[in-house]
């Protein structure tokens, strides 16, 4: 435990409303510069033409920004909502919130589809949607009290520095002895140092006793985020019960959600065993039919891919239910338990991995030539808890170690590492470069498409081979499948307004 110093700046007591038909009616707006809380309704209007979710965020940051808005200038908003069904208990996925912003990386829209209870909580706690604009000179966190009825900006000191370490401090201080009421959505060291800084949102694990975790990763949303000075949001919140979003027809809801479980509960054993391995299945899938990224997009299958695939991990994989939102069927959230890492601030200690998913495992592994399923754990450990999204990283390590096989750059540019395919050991060094911002790490950190530029006009690297082996789009690294096979996802990763994301294929 560290010494941690909260203050009050700026507080708010506030009624909250009672839901309808999935909404709450308002939404919630920090100005952090001003330290100005505010609410707003949601209109009707809003509702039929944007539902919710990345609707709703869409509609708010269009409100703040200009044409002229830039990622890091104080009016670009960070925007979370759910949905109005967001927080159904029993409904597979109804934990989801989405994030938005404008993207360090592409400098237009990005958003990120995240797990975990942050969503659910801020609505119960009476905002469909958080806005967040400005700029702090303090460290801040936004302390949203849905039982109490109370918001807070409060300045912070004492806070450790690692994503891990900040949810698992303010879950205990804030939940008064009842952490499963708290989720907290932060960010790591190395959001602040790179372009692709993610998110972390919590949900707490009574059976494991600990805050665990899932990510909005792409496009940088973290690095606004720590631009902002924004150390953390916290929301707090007690029971979910089956009328929590008070639908118009509660039998039919509850019918349609048991139904919609019980066909999950059935048929995903026979079919991607999400309950079971999560998406790991998907690696020996890829793998088969010739799509899972390797050496940089050079290849499509390993014999080796089996070492990272759904039976190890299924073996490494600490057993028990691991649902990020209440009574959802899926439970694909899976962890390894009491890990080692060999390296880095945590070398030598038990940690908990929360992880891996398929695409750290193609892009932290398969794409980097790694077929080692530990050290995919570690790499997937320190992402986290720097803040970095895996995908970005593991495509940018895959594109400076293509241009290190290809004479392209030399350890006279890297720092002293070499960076062929498969070594480890330099790629984990990045990794920590990237969250402490020294090194050659803060040029990986700035993106691929960064990097050609600095590649080609520092290093005398020919641009033209930049751009071929460069896997980016807009700006935003590719996500983790070879598109070969699929006309709809090719131009889903050339033509989608984010860039390539695995939720745009076509």
């Amino acid at each position: 435990m560290t010494d941690l110093n909260l203050q009050e700046m700026k507080a708010l007591m506030y009624q909250r409303p009672k839901i309808d038909r999935g909404y709450a009616g308002q939404t919630l707006h920090i100005d952090l510069a001003d330290q100005e809380i505010t609410m707003a309704p949601v209109t009707d209007v809003m509702k039929d033409k944007f539902i919710g979710g990345k609707g709703f965020d869409l509609w708010l940051l269009w409100q703040a920004v200009t044409g002229k808005t830039r990622w890091n200038d104080p009016e670009n908003a960070i925007c979370i909502a759910s949905g109005p069904m967001g927080g159904t208990p029993g409904y597979p996925g109804s934990g989801k919130s989405i994030v938005t912003t404008i993207s360090p990386l592409t400098s237009s829209v990005i958003d990120s589809n995240v797990g975990g209870y942050f969503g659910p909580y801020l609505k119960f706690s009476g905002f469909d949607a958080l806005q967040m604009t400005g700029k702090s000179t303090e460290k801040t966190i936004i302390y949203i009290d849905g039982i109490d009825g109370k918001i807070q900006l409060l300045s912070a000191k004492g806070l450790p520095h690692g994503a891990h370490e900040i949810a698992g401090e303010l879950t205990d201080h804030f939940g008064k002895g009842k952490p499963g009421h708290i989720s907290v959505v932060c960010t790591g060291p190395g959001a602040g140092h790179t372009l692709f800084g993610c998110l972390n949102f919590s949900w707490y694990d009574a059976k494991r006793k600990r805050a665990r975790y899932k990510q909005a990763g792409r496009g940088g949303i973290g690095t606004v985020f720590a631009d902002k000075g924004i150390v953390a949001v916290v929301a707090r919140w007690d029971r979910v019960p089956l009328d929590a979003n008070q639908p118009a027809d509660l039998a039919a809801a509850k019918a349609v959600g048991k139904q919609y479980s019980k066909e999950i509960v059935a048929l995903d054993p026979k079919q991607n065993e999400m309950a079971r391995i999560g998406t790991t299945h998907l690696v020996p899938i890829m793998n088969d039919y010739d799509c899972l990224p390797v050496n940089n997009f050079r290849y499509g299958r390993h014999p080796q891919a089996g070492l990272i695939g759904r039976d190890v991990y299924q073996a490494l994989f600490d057993p028990g239910f691991d649902g990020c939102w209440k009574g959802c069927t899926v439970a694909c959230s899976h962890g390894v338990k009491d890990f080692v890492p060999l390296t880095g601030p945590f070398k030598g200690q038990a940690v908990f991995v929360d992880g891996p998913e398929h695409e750290t495992i193609a892009g932290c592994g398969s794409s980097l030539g790694i077929f080692d399923p530990f050290t995919v754990l570690e790499i997937n450990f320190y992402c986290d808890n720097y803040g970095l999204d895996t995908i970005s990283v593991g495509t940018s390590i895959a594109f400076v170690m293509e241009c290190y096989e290809m004479g392209l750059l030399d350890q006279s540019h890297t720092g002293g590492l070499a960076l062929p395919f498969g070594q480890r050991a330099s790629a984990l060094e990045l990794i920590h470069q990237m969250g402490r911002g020294d090194g050659f790490g803060q040029i990986v950190g700035k993106g691929i498409r960064r990097m050609k530029r600095i590649f080609s006009e520092e290093y005398g690297a020919d641009p033209r081979i930049l751009e071929d082996i460069g896997m980016e789009s807009k700006g935003l690294e590719f996500s983790e499948y070879m598109t070969k096979e699929s006309l709809a996802q090719q131009g889903g990763y050339g033509l989608a307004l984010k860039g390539p994301s695995t939720t745009r294929p076509g």
